[in-house]
């Protein structure tokens, strides 16, 4: 981060201490460096997603360093696939609308409500996160609202929590974080997409095409 050539340290030793690796992925400086790049940077939309995330939720009630990879995988998985139907580890037909999800959890077994659980509430903070004007704007055509994409994120991030499958996966407080903080986390989406990421930019183009 030093500007002086002298002051550098060895990349590699700084990133082996895992305060000072901490630190440097929420300094302002990296997150600047990443947004104000004229040229597409050699680094995965992971870390780009995590490093935003960290700045936003800063002043959020949702602090976990966990977490906030969590939400960085989801959003790369879902702008990588452009995928928003049920998982493909479902082995049957896909659904797009939580109506159909909600209706398939009536007849699904242990694992397969855990994926649908963990899916609608991945869906609820993805879309009323990142595209909350598209939401509003159907809203006045009829369809659900951010309240309704609330509930279903807080009720099914919960309910997901209590399955055997989340502690297995080390997903337990992840999504408890997650039903607990929803909006907060919400809202620091909502400013996300708003200031940071640049949607009119076709897939990111600050990201290096692999």
């Amino acid at each position: 981060m030093s500007q002086n050539e002298n002051d550098r340290v060895s990349l590699v030793k700084l990133l082996t201490d895992e305060d000072t690796r901490d630190a440097i992925l929420d300094h302002d400086l990296l997150a600047s460096a990443i947004l104000d790049s004229p040229e597409r940077l050699p680094i995965s939309p992971q870390l780009l997603f995590y490093v935003l995330c960290r700045r936003v939720l800063r002043d959020s009630k949702v602090r976990s360093r966990d977490t906030s990879d969590f939400i960085a995988s989801l959003l790369d998985g879902f702008m990588r696939t452009a995928r928003l139907d049920s998982p493909e580890e479902l082995g049957q037909q896909s659904m797009r609308y939580i109506s159909d999800m909600l209706q398939a959890l009536a007849r699904a077994g242990t694992r397969e409500a855990f994926l649908l659980r963990s899916h609608i509430a991945n869906y609820a903070l993805f879309v009323s996160g990142i595209f909350a004007e598209n939401v509003e704007l159907r809203r006045r055509k009829g369809a659900p609202d951010i309240s309704f994409y609330e509930q279903m994120g807080r009720m099914n991030y919960r309910a997901a929590a209590e399955y055997r499958e989340a502690k297995k996966f080390n997903l337990q407080s992840i999504y408890e974080e997650l039903s607990d903080g929803f909006h907060d986390v919400r809202l620091a989406l909502n400013d996300l997409a708003s200031r940071l990421l640049h949607f009119d930019t076709p897939r990111l183009s600050i990201i290096a095409t692999p």
